[in-house]
């Protein structure tokens, strides 16, 4: 059995945390396939990780492991876990980071308390290096969840932030600026369902733009739009230009989707 591994990660590039890793897990499954999902997650954002990982896990094959190592809690308390869904297994730190991959009732949920799948040593600091990279390692060779730790019901959820719809107002934020300065919402496209797309007001702090584009070329050059991201949710961007910066968007501003406008700037 060789099972495919993806890493999600807050750590960037620069200092090597990445490659360590995959050094590990190498060292114990020489065989392992290893994908890197992100490793642009802000730092200590585990919102952003978890919306990250929702829109990517979905593309890769069923059996697929996937770790997630985004943990300001390292070393304290808070508990490492794994999850199961169908033949999908996650790795992570128990801090909500998989609330919306195992919102689906998983079949199997463990703490990670097997120290004879961890790392000899095990620091307070890094925990991807010396708990969950050996712990997908030895999943990639056919180690069965139930044999890494106790079971759990009482994994952290992150708080519900979900979009409302009331009347003809739509309510949501800004949950990911992706590479090229992207605003993508929490607004899922199903929150459109029976409205005219053409006469929508869409608001984000100063900022108002009318209508839902169907494409990027839709506007004009370095003008900003709102379109279905690939994710189906509803995202700000600009035409070969940077939204976040242009427009002054940030992660977690309100968004508000409207028939009308309420007197804010129009920029559209």
């Amino acid at each position: 059995m060789n099972r495919l591994i993806t890493l999600t990660t807050d750590f960037g590039l620069s200092d090597g945390f990445v490659g360590v890793m995959k050094g590990v897990i190498l060292g114990i499954n020489p065989r392992a396939t290893i994908i890197d999902i992100s490793h642009d997650i802000s730092p200590q954002n585990v919102e952003q990780a978890a919306f990250v990982l929702a829109n990517a896990y979905r593309f890769f094959p069923a059996n697929s492991i996937h770790v997630v190592v985004v943990d300001p809690g390292v070393g304290s308390a808070r508990r490492p876990m794994a999850a199961k869904i169908g033949e999908t297994i996650f790795v992570a730190p128990d801090n909500g980071v998989l609330t919306q991959t195992i919102s689906d009732q998983p079949s199997a949920v463990v703490h990670l308390n097997r120290p004879e799948y961890f790392l000899p040593q095990v620091s307070r600091t890094f925990h991807g290096r010396d708990i969950f990279a050996p712990v997908a390692a030895h999943l990639s060779l056919g180690v069965p969840i139930e044999s890494l730790g106790d079971p759990i019901i009482d994994w952290v959820r992150l708080a519900a932030n979900d979009a409302t719809r009331r009347d003809n107002q739509i309510v949501g934020r800004v949950v990911h600026i992706d590479h090229f300065g992207n605003a993508i919402t929490n607004i899922g496209e199903e929150f459109l369902t029976g409205i005219d797309r053409a006469s929508l007001t869409i608001r984000v702090g100063e900022n108002v733009l009318r209508g839902i584009a169907s494409t990027y070329a839709a506007v004009a050059e370095r003008a900003p739009l709102a379109l279905i991201s690939s994710s189906g949710n509803l995202e700000i961007a600009v035409r070969n230009g940077n939204a976040a910066e242009q427009l002054g968007i940030r992660w977690g501003d309100q968004v508000i989707v409207e028939a009308k406008s309420q007197g804010a700037r129009k920029v559209v």
